[in-house]
């Protein structure tokens, strides 16, 4: 068996979608020949956390740890929720406090390339030896947080070995990136360390053919697209019997459809039998901007916050949804994300109302497999005819998803892609 160091951030019990990539390539490279040994924080701050996730982890694979210090526990001090709202990346763009405004310019400015950065050094150091006792031939590093791509860049200049940088993200182009209130000089840091580790890595993983185009500027080696995935973990369920529209994940004030909400708005109004059979459902954060873009439209009978889920309810809630709706922030940084949420979303089976930017890579995907519509935010009258048509099939009892092509997204052939790479 080939032996891999696979160094990434998040893990067990992280919740939310950053921890599922690497727990299952973990779980299916055995069976491609190859022996994953995992470099992980000891004491992390995970913003969210899913304790049932730990089940998951495979018997065999080996779990390495090292203490790590973050200065979010200092921060902390000074408000534990902007603290905790900032180290997820999750930024409100709406009258941002003194002290929101004061810990994103020291976040941007101080602890480059993020807060992670403190962790670099004692890891290269750590793993040297493990390199040597385990005899390693490959270490892969999976970011952001992109401070784990430095490591990979320390222990390739020591060693002779295979490195691969796995971006889950884009680094410099990704949208809250401008809202880190960057002084010139740690723009141009940043620049210089993203040029440095893609030009030192014997080969990239990305998620997305967006940000493959991107580095392909910056880079000569070779870039290989491994979007994120699903398994299988599904179980019959029920439909709702209501005609109910889930979101899950974050919805922040960069991703507030107001048109989508518009849309509702009128709908209520022009159809009684579409106002009676309505639920929308929240699952995750929900901003207050969001909440109170809700209320204005009237929507705050019909929406129900469901909180963070464990991953086997956010799977169960899925696949009883009628309509599963995708939702990005409408600008041009943000064409080529694709959330990891989406290929659970094609894996439940049920139609997807994905709204976002003009070209949107993900919404493409969608409307590629057949598995539902792509709206941009502002166009409401497209809306209401998507969600009207979805509304009178789930009268009818005929409001299903046929999509096409969507096993290449399984984790098992994903990391089987993966292996052929490494």
């Amino acid at each position: 068996m080939r032996k891999i160091l696979v160094i990434a951030y998040y893990w067990p019990p992280a919740g939310g979608p950053g921890v599922q990539r690497w727990l299952k390539f973990t779980k299916y490279l055995p069976e491609f020949g190859m022996e994953p040994i995992v470099y992980v924080p000891e004491n992390p701050s995970y913003p969210l956390v899913d304790e049932k996730l730990v089940e998951e982890i495979p018997a065999s694979i080996k779990v390495l740890k090292q203490p790590i210090k973050e200065p979010y526990r200092w921060a902390s001090l000074l408000s534990k929720k902007k603290t905790r709202t900032i180290s997820s990346g999750i930024i409100e763009e709406k009258d941002p406090s003194f002290i929101e405004n004061m810990l994103l310019w020291i976040r941007g400015n101080f602890f480059i390339p993020d807060a992670r950065k403190l962790w670099v050094k004692p890891s290269i150091s750590y793993l040297a030896k493990v390199i040597a006792d385990e005899g390693i031939e490959t270490t892969i590093t999976t970011g952001p947080p992109h401070s784990l791509h430095l490591i990979g860049l320390g222990l390739k200049k020591k060693y002779n070995i295979q490195w691969i940088a796995d971006f889950r993200d884009p680094w410099t182009s990704i949208g809250y990136h401008k809202k880190l209130r960057l002084s010139e000089y740690a723009r141009l840091k940043h620049k210089a360390l993203e040029k440095g580790v893609l030009l030192k890595a014997d080969k990239i993983v990305v998620t997305s053919h967006t940000t493959k185009a991107e580095f392909e500027t910056i880079t000569p080696k070779p870039i290989k697209i491994i979007t994120n995935g699903f398994d299988d973990e599904l179980k019959p369920v029920a439909l709702d019997s209501k005609f109910t529209i889930s979101h899950i994940g974050s919805l922040l004030t960069g991703r507030n459809p107001l048109g989508f909400w518009q849309a509702l708005h009128e709908l209520i109004a022009e159809n009684e039998a579409f106002k009676k059979a309505l639920k929308v459902q929240l699952a995750g954060v929900v901003g207050e901007e969001v909440l109170q873009s809700m209320k204005d439209f009237g929507l705050d009978d019909y929406v129900e916050q469901l909180g963070y889920l464990s991953h086997d309810k956010v799977l169960e809630t899925q696949q009883k949804s009628q309509l599963l709706l995708l939702l990005e922030i409408d600008s041009e940084e943000t064409k080529g994300i694709i959330p990891g949420k989406l290929f659970e979303y094609l894996n439940a089976k049920r139609p997807i109302l994905a709204i976002g930017p003009e070209g949107w890579e993900a919404g493409a995907m969608v409307e590629h497999h057949h598995a539902g519509n792509m709206c941009l935010h502002t166009d409401v009258a497209t809306l209401k005819n998507v969600l009207l048509e979805a509304f009178h099939q789930f009268e009818k009892g005929t409001l299903v998803c046929n999509s096409e092509g969507v096993r290449q997204y399984h984790r098992k052939a994903l990391t089987e892609s993966l292996a052929k790479f490494i």
